[in-house]
């Protein structure tokens, strides 16, 4: 890692990236390109944007898996694991989906739905009776799914350690004072996986990991795909704070997570971090498996021989039927579609890229993509450890979204 001398408050950093990159590049098991409807040509341009977003120095490691008609025609890792690049990243090694997991906690309550073991219109008091205090009453699950329920961030003072206190964490949003309830858009960084998994444990009387494991982790046959990462055979990959660190943005990240980059950053590489359970921001996986996953969801819920969900459940969680569309989001700032648990695409200005109006998915702290696309039958899962709120690496980010729609249209 290289830094550069800037001005007081102003800090940038890159990752030093070797001249040759096949020696840091591992492959997975892909399919020929003809199976997926391509030719080599397009997955070779595709990774040849990967590699060009590599070269920005942005990240110490980049994963990347895509599927069209069902078929994995790219899995392919670039970089290093570990902050000291003595460790190579491959397509085994775990990593941190962040706020891409929220995609997956949504999932474990609409399977709870289409049991009929809870309903998303009723209030989160009816689950959890002490929730309902200051204001919170009418709060319903379907405002939690949908970033509406108005506690996106705890107002109380709150240590870097309570992440890893559940139980403190459930006292402090059992008695935080809710924000336009109901009415008012604002992105739930944290806050509201706490909220669904301990409902999803008053229902069931088991925690969302085993429900987890239970639901979907074992009939998908994955290695990893858990809250935190408990004695694990493989080490997951670490994050680093990179690029161009300025305090206005760093004062924008504290406002939409709740903590600075470089503490989110730390924390993330704490082992205290893989022993806990954030419904909202760690699940671990390889870049396979969190394709897989969007997979089964584009397959209508179902998984080789198992229908895992209902199809009308899927079409119902990552549909706009549910919401009012894109709205603007108060945490954010910025125009997002959610569904009750994905973040949606657009014909224009879209997460996904350009084109993308049947896209779903969920971003991930920060460039970190897992999605699914219906017009191009299309999952992937662009997985990344460099933590950048502004850096050189946007452009080729775009490009290698352009990339991957142009090339699967």
């Amino acid at each position: 890692m290289t830094s550069l001398s800037l001005p007081a408050g102003f800090n940038a950093s890159a990752v030093t990236v070797p001249r040759h990159l096949t020696p840091v590049t591992d492959q997975g098991d892909e399919c020929a390109a003809a199976e997926a409807g391509l030719r080599p040509q397009q997955v070779a341009t595709i990774w040849r944007h990967v590699r060009g977003l590599y070269r920005t120095g942005m990240n110490p490691a980049i994963a990347l898996c895509l599927r069209r008609r069902g078929q994995v025609f790219l899995d392919r890792t670039l970089g290093y694991a570990d902050a000291g690049q003595q460790r190579l990243l491959t397509t085994d090694t775990p990593i941190c989906l962040f706020s891409a997991s929220k995609a997956v906690t949504a999932m474990l309550v609409h399977h709870l739905a289409e049991r009929g073991e809870l309903d998303l219109d009723r209030p989160v008091c009816h689950y959890i009776p002490e929730y309902g205090a200051m204001g919170k009453h009418r709060t319903t699950l379907m405002h939690v799914l949908t970033h509406r329920a108005g506690v996106p961030r705890i107002h109380e003072p709150v240590a870097a350690e309570d992440l890893f206190d559940y139980e403190r964490i459930m006292t402090l949003l059992c008695r935080a004072k809710p924000e336009n309830p109901g009415r008012q858009q604002a992105y739930h960084a944290i806050t509201a996986g706490f909220v669904l998994g301990e409902v999803i444990r008053r229902v069931t009387g088991e925690s969302i990991d085993a429900l987890l494991d239970r639901v979907i982790r074992r009939p998908m046959g994955m290695r990893y795909f858990t809250y935190g990462l408990r004695e694990p055979a493989v080490a997951p990959a670490e994050n680093a704070v990179t690029g161009l660190q300025l305090p206005p943005v760093n004062a924008f990240l504290t406002h939409a997570v709740g903590a600075p980059l470089e503490e989110v950053v730390g924390l993330s590489n704490d082992p205290r971090f893989l022993d806990a359970t954030i419904p909202a921001g760690n699940l671990y996986a390889t870049a396979e498996e969190a394709c897989r996953f969007f997979q089964m969801l584009l397959d209508d819920g179902r998984y080789q021989d198992q229908q895992l969900f209902r199809p009308e459940t899927v079409r119902f969680a990552t549909g706009r039927a549910a919401t009012k569309g894109g709205r603007l989001d108060r945490t954010l700032m910025v125009p997002l579609a959610f569904s009750p648990g994905f973040m949606l695409g657009a014909r224009a200005l879209s997460l996904y890229g350009p084109g993308t109006s049947n896209a779903f998915g969920h971003l991930g702290f920060i460039s970190i993509y897992c999605w699914a696309d219906r017009d191009r039958d299309l999952s992937g899962a662009l997985l990344t450890t460099g933590k950048a709120a502004l850096g050189r690496h946007f452009p080729a980010l775009l490009k290698l979204q352009m990339a991957i729609n142009r090339h699967t249209a």
